[in-house]
């Protein structure tokens, strides 16, 4: 699947054909990604991505998970998902990370505004929620920009490069999209 949000950007459902970009775009990103996200250092070779790609597919035949590279003028910019899908509660949680380079051109906002909409109008959920951890200031400006509302911290509940992280949870409801 494809979603195209504009002549600049669109998000391809993540698949192997997207594996050496990507690890690419995180090998020469390390630096930047590393601070917030668990997952970095353990990515060491192009198996490493491939082996996750496949993972990640299972969970989206399953209808859990939703992963999406983000395609900013032709070439992968970063990663958006939408994770943790649970159907009986109708939530589900987005995560998301841009390459260094990327950052500041409006790609991730409209991003989420893209996957928001998906998850409240064809996926049938009730509550979108985005966590990030309390000093990454530029993912909780995502949240906030986009009008999440801000329900509390979550006291070392990620670990990441030997230290636990507060995280803070925002959340959006479908009634409250319907009237942005």
């Amino acid at each position: 699947m494809t979603i195209k949000i504009n002549d600049e950007i669109s998000l391809e459902s993540l698949d192997e054909n997207h594996a050496r970009e990507m690890f690419d775009l995180i090998d020469s990103n390390r630096d930047h990604l590393r601070e917030w996200l668990p997952w970095v250092d353990p990515m060491r070779s192009i198996e490493n991505l491939q082996s996750h790609i496949a993972y990640c597919k299972q969970n989206e035949a399953a209808g859990t998970d939703y992963p999406f590279a983000i395609k900013f003028n032709g070439k992968i910019a970063g990663r958006i998902g939408i994770h943790y899908i649970h159907q009986h509660n109708k939530i589900a949680s987005l995560g998301y990370w841009l390459g260094d380079g990327y950052q500041g051109k409006g790609i991730m906002t409209k991003s989420c505004i893209a996957l928001i909409d998906h998850c409240f109008n064809e996926l049938g959920m009730n509550r979108v929620e985005i966590k990030c951890a309390t000093g990454n200031t530029k993912s909780a400006a995502i949240a906030e920009k986009l009008n999440f509302k801000k329900e509390g911290i979550l006291r070392q509940a990620e670990f990441v490069n030997d230290r636990f992280l507060d995280l803070c949870l925002y959340a959006m409801l479908k009634e409250e999209w319907k009237k942005l």
